[in-house]
C-alpha cells in the first residue's frame, strides 16, 4: 500500500479539522433553530413584563393560558394534518358550526310534539361527531377524489360556515347554561370551571397533548404519519395504509376543532355562527412556530404547545399594552412569515451540516495509512 507523504497528510488533517469545525458550527445553529419557539416565548415574556406590571401576575398567566388552551386544541389537530403533508383550512368554520349545534341542542330538539333536551355530555359528543364528519369529508376529498388539500379544505371551510349560518339563521344563541327543569344544566362549567385551581380548558389541553404525544411516539399510527409526510410513495410501498392515515388525521382535526368550539360557546354561554373566523391561521402558525415543516414529516407536540403559547401570549400581551387591533393583525402575520423563513433557513443549515459532516469523514485518512505516514514504513 502506498504511503502518504507527510505534507499531504498535514494538508488532509487541516482540511479535516476545517470540515469538523464547520460541522460543529452547523450543529449549533441547528440546535438554536430547534429552540426558536422557546427563545421567542422567553423574549415575549421578558418584553411584556417590562412593559406592563400586570402581565406576569398569577391571575393573568392563568387567564392567558386558558386562552392559549383553545388555540392549542386546534393546533394539536392541525399538527397531525401537517405531519402527513396536508393542511386544513376548515377548522375555524368547524368551531363556529360546533357552537351552533351546541346551541340548538341545548335549546331542545323537537321530535313531533315531543322536545328532547340532551344532557351536556351528549351535546359535547354530538358536536365532536359533527366535527369528525367534516374531517371525514375532507379526508375523502383528498384521498378518494384526489383534490388538493388546500382546495378541499377551503371548500369545506365555506360549507361548514354556511351550514352554521343556515342552522342558526345568522343569529346568536344566548344563555346556554341550560334549564334546571330539563336537567341539561352545567354547560358553562366546560369553559369556566376550575378543578384543582386550573381552568377546564387547560386540563383538556394537557390531556389531549399527552394523548397525541403517546400516539405519535408509541403507536404504529404515529410512525405511519411521519412516514407518510416524509415520503408518501415510499411509505405506501412499505405497506403503510396512506389513505387511512390521511383521512384519520383530518377526522381528528375536525373533532378537536369541534371541541374548541364547545369550549368557546361554554365560556361565553352563547354561540354565534361567525365564531372561529381566522382560527385556522392561528393553529397553522402555532404548528409552524413550533418547528413543524409544512411539507410534512417533521413536528412535535412539545413544539406545537410552545408555538400556541407564543401566539397566545403575543396576542394577550399586545392587548394589555394597548396596541390596536390593526397592528395586532399585522404583527401576527409578520410572525407567521418569520416562522416560515426560519424553518426554511433551518433546513438549509441542516443540509450544510450533513454535507460538512460527510466531508469531515471523507477527508480523514484511514488509520493504517496514517500510521504508515508517521512511521515511514
Amino acid at each position: 500500500m502506498t504511503d502518504i507523504p507527510t505534507d499531504d497528510h498535514a494538508a488532509i488533517e487541516a482540511q479535516r479539522r476545517r470540515a469538523a469545525v464547520q460541522a460543529r458550527r452547523m450543529k449549533v445553529l441547528d440546535s438554536v433553530f430547534e429552540l426558536r419557539a422557546f427563545i421567542a416565548l422567553g423574549v415575549l415574556i421578558v418584553v411584556f413584563s417590562l412593559l406592563s406590571d400586570s402581565f406576569l401576575t398569577a391571575d393573568n398567566v392563568i387567564t392567558m393560558t386558558k386562552h392559549v388552551a383553545i388555540n392549542a386544541v386546534l393546533a394539536l389537530g392541525m399538527l397531525l394534518v401537517i405531519l402527513k403533508g396536508g393542511i386544513d383550512l376548515s377548522v375555524g368554520s368547524t368551531v363556529g358550526l360546533s357552537g351552533v349545534i351546541a346551541g340548538e341542542l341545548l335549546r331542545g330538539v323537537g321530535i313531533g310534539d315531543f322536545i328532547a333536551y340532551p344532557q351536556v355530555w351528549a351535546v359535547v359528543v354530538l358536536c365532536m361527531a359533527a366535527g369528525t364528519l367534516v374531517g371525514l369529508v375532507n379526508g375523502l376529498l383528498v384521498t378518494r377524489m384526489n383534490v388538493a388539500p388546500f382546495i378541499a379544505t377551503l371548500g369545506m371551510m365555506y360549507v361548514a360556515r354556511g351550514a352554521a349560518l343556515l342552522i342558526s339563521g345568522g343569529t346568536t344563541y344566548p344563555d346556554l347554561e341550560g334549564d334546571p327543569g330539563t336537567h341539561n344544566t352545567g354547560f358553562g362549567w366546560i369553559g369556566s370551571g376550575r378543578p384543582l385551581w386550573l381552568p377546564v380548558p387547560v386540563w383538556i389541553m394537557i390531556v389531549l397533548a399527552a394523548l397525541v404525544a403517546v400516539v405519535l411516539r408509541s403507536t404504529p399510527y404515529g410512525r405511519w404519519l411521519y412516514a407518510t409526510g416524509g415520503n408518501e410513495r415510499a411509505a405506501e410501498l412499505t405497506g403503510v395504509p396512506v389513505r387511512r392515515v390521511k383521512t384519520t388525521a383530518y377526522m381528528v382535526a375536525g373533532a378537536f376543532a369541534a371541541l374548541a368550539g364547545v369550549i368557546i360557546a361554554s365560556e361565553l354561554t352563547s354561540a354565534a355562527p361567525q365564531a372561529g373566523e381566522s382560527f385556522e391561521l392561528n393553529a397553522i402558525a402555532a404548528v409552524v412556530i413550533g418547528g413543524a415543516a409544512l411539507t410534512g414529516g417533521r413536528g412535535t407536540v412539545r413544539g406545537t404547545l410552545v408555538g400556541a403559547f407564543v401566539i397566545g401570549f403575543l396576542a394577550d400581551g399586545l392587548v394589555i399594552v394597548g396596541v390596536s387591533t390593526f397592528w395586532q393583525t399585522l404583527i401576527k402575520g409578520a410572525v407567521i412569515i418569520v416562522a416560515v423563513i426560519l424553518d426554511q433557513s433551518q433546513q438549509r443549515f441542516k443540509k450544510r451540516g450533513v454535507a460538512a459532516s460527510a466531508a469531515a469523514v471523507a477527508v480523514e485518512p484511514p488509520g493504517n495509512e496514517r500510521v504508515k505516514a508517521g512511521s515511514g514504513t
